[in-house]
């Protein structure tokens, strides 16, 4: 176990839109009930590009600005496991040895969301680890309360990161889909977790629509009924045909203009489409069909600190789904953002410090 006195070092945003560069400084000592954690495993995430870049796309030149709530130089990294190495006075749980999730998703604690248990419907001000406060492209991250740490059990360190972001938010969309024909679109690292979540853990298998021949391979063999290439001219046709009139919800990973207007155009009258990814733009949206149709257009993001529990214990009961994942070193983060904005991952990269 590392002493007090060894260096803290983390991969820092200095800017938006700049390359990440490398910090040493002393580790800090936790107050009250915060918890030091020696990080094992940290996933890169795509909202960690979005992150770098200091905004989300909206479409017709209109960007929301990301940089205001950021502490620059900033670590980013929110897919978190680690070993306890410190508490401050006030933790009572939280011990040296412990290997623990960290939930991120950390809110101001007095809005009504986060009194409701939602804090990553945080409207007040937000505690992000990753993007309010510094994250898990490091040596170690100081959480700040010891609530946000969740026993993982015997899952391996470098799955269930990935239970923090990918898993919680695969998760959380997956809770809100009614009953019928599921059809996922996106099959990048979080809509592949939701493909075999909803196949091993629901019992649903779900049809896939993504334009990658390779991760329609891997959907596949996640447990997808079926695959589609949206390209093709008739792919909603064949989706229809093949869910029996439309499926009942589809869940779109990616947030695109195509990939939303797919969704739209898949699902039967009374589905519903739930928008999770964050790729960016805008939807060009014929309202009288929403009423015509019934249709129910809702987003999701992430998943409650309550969600992240009932999925560790879903995971310990059931099995761990498991997920490709590239092992990399930490001083590969720069590198990995690279490779997640130009599409080269499959599943999802994890830093091992």
């Amino acid at each position: 176990m590392p002493r007090m006195n060894d260096p803290w070092r983390s991969y820092r945003l200095p800017a938006a839109g700049e390359r990440l560069s490398e910090y040493r400084e002393p580790l800090p000592e936790p107050k009250d009930a915060e918890v030091l954690v020696r990080i094992t495993a940290s996933g890169v995430c795509h909202s960690d590009v979005h992150f770098r870049d200091g905004y989300f796309d909206l479409g017709h030149d209109r960007k929301a600005d990301l940089t205001r709530g950021m502490k620059l130089p900033l670590t980013m990294g929110h897919e978190i496991f680690g070993e306890v190495v410190a508490a401050g006075p006030q933790a009572r749980d939280a011990k040296p040895g412990d290997r623990r999730i960290v939930y991120p998703w950390i809110g101001c604690g007095e809005c009504d969301n986060c009194k409701a248990g939602l804090e990553h419907l945080c409207v007040g001000k937000s505690r992000i680890l990753g993007l309010n406060l510094n994250g898990g492209f490091s040596t170690h991250v100081l959480v700040p309360h010891e609530r946000y740490l969740v026993d993982a059990g015997s899952i391996a360190d470098t799955i269930a990161c990935t239970f923090a972001c990918s898993g919680l938010t695969a998760f959380g969309a997956l809770k809100k889909a009614d009953a019928g024909p599921l059809l996922i679109v996106g099959a990048g690292g979080v809509g592949l977790a939701a493909v075999r979540m909803a196949s091993s853990f629901l019992g649903r298998p779900p049809f896939v629509a993504d334009i990658d021949p390779t991760k329609r391979e891997a959907a596949l063999a996640a447990g997808a009924q079926q695959a589609f290439d949206p390209r093709e001219p008739d792919a909603a046709k064949q989706v229809l045909k093949a869910t029996g009139g439309g499926a009942a919800t589809a869940i779109d990973f990616v947030g695109a203009p195509s990939s939303a207007q797919f969704a739209m155009q898949s699902v039967r009258r009374a589905g519903r489409i739930v928008v999770v990814g964050l790729f960016g733009g805008s939807l060009d949206l014929s309202l009288p069909l929403l009423p015509l149709r019934s249709i129910t257009l809702q987003g999701s993001y992430v998943g409650s600190l309550a969600e992240l529990q009932e999925l560790v214990a879903m995971a310990r009961a059931k099995g761990v789904p498991e997920i490709p994942v590239q092992l990399r070193a930490l001083e590969a983060a720069q590198e990995s953002l690279d490779d997640l904005q130009a599409g080269r991952v499959l599943g999802r990269v994890v830093l091992q410090p």
